[in-house]
């Protein structure tokens, strides 16, 4: 079983990045021989969460998408976009950088998806007015909202999943990560400025024009508007709170639709029609077949290698700390961060009790929050979360992003997509190593 998952992993990776086969297509199919094979069962992968689909997000998704569509037909994007564009003065690396920031303080607050599923009509209209590419700023975007959602304790699923584990609260993770993430976000304008910023052009003709518009006149619907801004505002509050309220994040965002839906008088079949099931699908194929290499142990395999090569003692784990941040950002681009962090808790919360249980006579979230320990599960959540920038299936929001520009007719290969976000991927790895390195060994704070 063990070889026959990482088959069919590898090969179905290896032919999405040769972009020969319609992604969609080869998760299906992937999914289905991981069925055929019997590495999982059709309950594992229908119903058990650690393995299969996972429901709370195709869910999200799709109540997403049904929100935006909705509120597509009122002409709030193109008012937003022509507001984005005026605040930037018509300047290309100016509303780059507006909506970068804008993505990653939204996404540390709310699902990564959610964010950039608001932001990718506007950033598409503005691209239109202006007549720049708008690939850049959607894959800017996507990277954005990974760093942002990095931030805090409800940004990202892995870090939920961290804090659950090892003790840790919204505080912990405010104070820990959103330094590291506040230095990352600086230095990637920084670069960002320098790459692009000589290279977007806009004329005076469509700055001009663009300054001239008026975005009162945009807005073709209001009552639905009202409506729908109605429905956004208690779902995003929904989301925040979701923790509190005791929901998951998908009932939140379905109870929003189907309000959406049903007080908005539009017919339901042309709004599910531009849903983008392509993307739901291969989400849904994809997750199938990373859960065949999690049953089949590959990733506990080298996880569990990683850690043996890092000799962490009682005293020290500086070696583990800065392997981990590499280790889990190399392996989140390349399978979801999820079951990888999924499979990580449990090795690390092994780690303490062998190596500093016996010392300090500590157990649970006492001993995983020990000083010693602390180091290594913010390497764990910087790695995971940061990681999924590296590759165009590495995050939900990479995959949302490249649907969305697809459907708009701007197709974003494998390939050009690597080529933005793998050097950012090793800028903030980088970064984050550094961060752990003075901050908790140099230091001591």
């Amino acid at each position: 079983m063990f070889w026959t998952a990482t088959a069919i992993f590898v090969c179905a990776y290896a032919v999405i990045v040769s972009e020969k086969i319609n992604k969609t297509k080869v998760a299906l199919f992937g999914a289905a021989l991981t069925l055929a094979l019997k590495v999982l069962t059709q309950h594992d992968a229908l119903h058990d969460v650690d393995l299969g689909v996972d429901w709370n997000v195709i869910f999200l998704l799709i109540s997403m998408m049904i929100i935006v569509n909705i509120m597509t037909k009122t002409g709030v994007f193109q008012y937003v976009a022509v507001k984005a564009a005026k605040l930037g003065r018509g300047e290309p690396f100016a509303i780059m950088a507006i909506f970068a920031v804008v993505t990653a303080v939204s996404s540390a607050f709310l699902d990564n998806v959610t964010t950039v599923l608001l932001l990718a009509p506007v950033t598409l209209l503005v691209a239109k007015e202006l007549e720049i590419d708008p690939v850049p700023y959607l894959i800017t975007e996507a990277l954005a909202s990974n760093i942002g959602g990095t931030a805090t304790l409800i940004g990202d699923p892995p870090n939920i999943m961290i804090a659950s584990k090892a003790g840790l609260d919204f505080v912990d993770f405010l104070i820990h990560l959103a330094p590291a993430i506040v230095v990352i976000m600086i230095a990637w304008m920084l670069c960002w400025k320098i790459v692009f910023g000589k290279r977007l052009h806009v004329g005076e003709k469509q700055k001009a024009r663009i300054l001239g518009m008026n975005e009162n006149a945009l807005i073709k619907d209001a009552k639905l508007l009202t409506k729908s801004l109605v429905v956004l505002v208690l779902t995003i509050l929904g989301f925040m709170l979701h923790g509190f309220l005791g929901y998951e994040p998908a009932t939140v965002a379905l109870l929003g639709a189907s309000t959406l839906l049903l007080i908005s008088g539009e017919d339901p079949q042309k709004v599910f029609e531009e849903v983008e099931w392509p993307t739901i699908f291969f989400f849904m194929g994809l997750f199938i077949i990373i859960g065949g290499t999690v049953k089949a142990g590959l990733i506990e395999y080298f996880s569990q290698k990683v850690i043996a090569l890092t000799h962490p003692t009682k005293d020290s784990m500086l070696v583990l700390s800065m392997v981990m941040v590499w280790f889990s950002g190399i392996a989140s681009a390349i399978v979801d961060n999820i079951p990888f962090v999924a499979t990580m808790n449990p090795l690390l919360a092994e780690l303490a009790d062998k190596v500093l249980g016996p010392s300090t006579g500590l157990t649970g979230s006492a001993l995983y929050t020990h000083p010693t320990m602390l180091p290594v599960w913010w390497s764990l959540a910087l790695g995971a979360c940061l990681g999924g920038n590296g590759t165009a299936i590495g995050a939900s929001a990479n995959v949302i992003v490249v649907g969305l520009a697809g459907k708009a007719g701007q197709h974003i290969s494998f390939g050009r997509f690597l080529k933005y976000g793998a050097p950012v991927t090793l800028g903030t790895i980088v970064i984050s190593m550094l961060y752990i390195y003075l901050r908790y060994y140099v230091l001591g704070v």
